[in-house]
């Protein structure tokens, strides 16, 4: 489908057409259009129809310069006269096939005006404008197959094209729906297939123009995004073939131009744009830009480092990666409660040496009670035997040291 499309461009320009060799008489309701990006349903724009043959022109501020007069204006179409000549026919300046290979020749162009309608068409047989009626779209095998219902009584006389830059479509991705514009890659003004209508509402006096926009199956290029697009006029020779109302109903040309997109020397280019257009009234040339080229997108956050002097990946130096020590089971049994060997106060150091027992020769007693008198020497000390004093000593202190290492293992 096609829901919301862009143009911004300047009324200048919106007639001018660039790209395309055709040359727009008047645009009727000029003043109505105001260029936006975020055109919706219900909202006034202007499309590019054939002006019927009893159709009075709109004199005045319409009107540009250089301009054909009211009365060459007024002057019906001219006859086509055909022959077996060839297989192109030239209705002024557009070519376009004929079914029967004929070819046809005409002095004067097809006139074709510009005018600003309503969006959302409302058939000519309404006397009410019913909002509930799901008329932004026409799907073109309603066009083709059906010969009943809201388009039969005008899809061969009320064709139109609508002028944009390109149209909306949103990407579904979950919970998400994530807009995306698709235009002509050359940037030129996309012309899009549509259908007309005018009614007089109940209480009103002036007429009220409203359309439609064609739609079609999505090209494979673009199936990825959406099932549908609309049909899309690419050149003077679709434009002209589509707006040519003269056999007054609906042909094989006609299904043809609705095929899926398929114009290799035209082709389209599709990009996510900002979610801020998805409201309806909000206004800004940055709808149409892709998003990462916004002024607050990824691209102007790089330029803003850039500028600011910021290290890149490439030039700056990598940074000194510490590595921490993994704990030690000391510390893992810290942590469950238990004290470990290096938070222990440590004890007072002992006078005695730890490793006595080697050396029993420092190990000296004075005075032993239970040595008798011929235990004196000539010095006049009393010596105990160093075997048995010393062998006495060595156990106990032996014992000590072993006490030592045990005991704070049993902690």
């Amino acid at each position: 489908m096609c829901g919301r499309y862009s143009l911004g461009l300047s009324h200048e320009e919106i007639q001018e057409l660039h790209g395309y060799n055709v040359q727009i008489g008047e645009w009727v309701g000029r003043d109505d259009f105001v260029p936006r990006h975020n055109v919706a349903p219900r909202s006034q724009a202007p499309v590019i129809r054939r002006r019927e043959a009893n159709e009075a022109p709109v004199a005045g501020p319409s009107r540009q310069h250089g301009e054909p007069s009211v009365q060459a204006s007024q002057a019906a179409p001219a006859e086509l006269s055909t022959s077996n000549a060839g297989t192109l026919s030239t209705v002024g300046d557009v070519k376009l096939d004929l079914e029967d290979g004929s070819e046809a020749t005409s002095a004067e162009p097809v006139p074709l005006i510009m005018q600003t309608m309503k969006w959302g068409l409302v058939p000519h047989f309404s006397r009410h404008e019913d909002s509930s009626l799901k008329t932004i779209n026409a799907r073109c095998e309603a066009l083709i197959e059906g010969n009943t219902g809201i388009w039969a009584s005008i899809k061969g006389r009320k064709r139109c094209a609508v002028v944009c830059e390109g149209y909306y479509e949103w990407l579904k991705k979950g919970k998400e729906r994530l807009p995306h514009f698709t235009k002509h890659k050359d940037g030129r003004p996309m012309l899009l297939a549509g259908l007309w209508d005018r009614t007089v509402l109940e209480g009103d006096t002036e007429p009220l123009w409203t359309f439609t926009i064609v739609t079609t199956d999505a090209c494979k290029e673009l199936s990825w995004l959406h099932d549908r697009q609309p049909v899309i006029l690419p050149d003077e020779a679709a434009l002209a073939a589509w707006l040519d109302t003269s056999a007054g109903k609906w042909t094989s040309k006609l299904s043809s131009l609705c095929a899926p997109y398929r114009a290799a020397a035209h082709p389209l280019v599709c990009y996510q744009v900002p979610k801020e257009v998805g409201k309806i009234g909000t206004e800004s040339p940055t709808f149409i830009q892709p998003v990462q080229e916004r002024k607050d997108g990824i691209q102007a956050l790089f330029a803003k480092q850039k500028a600011a002097g910021a290290p890149t990946q490439a030039t700056s130096t990598p940074p000194q990666v510490v590595r921490k020590r993994s704990p030690s089971p000391t510390r893992e049994l810290k942590s469950e409660g238990r004290p470990s060997l290096e938070d222990r106060p440590a004890k007072k150091a002992r006078v005695e040496k730890a490793d006595a027992w080697e050396d029993d020769s420092d190990i000296e007693c004075i005075d032993d009670p239970r040595a008798g008198a011929g235990g004196r020497d000539s010095g006049g000390s009393t010596k105990v035997s160093a075997y048995q004093n010393g062998a006495c000593t060595l156990g106990i202190t032996h014992l000590l040291c072993h006490l030592r290492r045990v005991l704070p293992l049993m902690w």
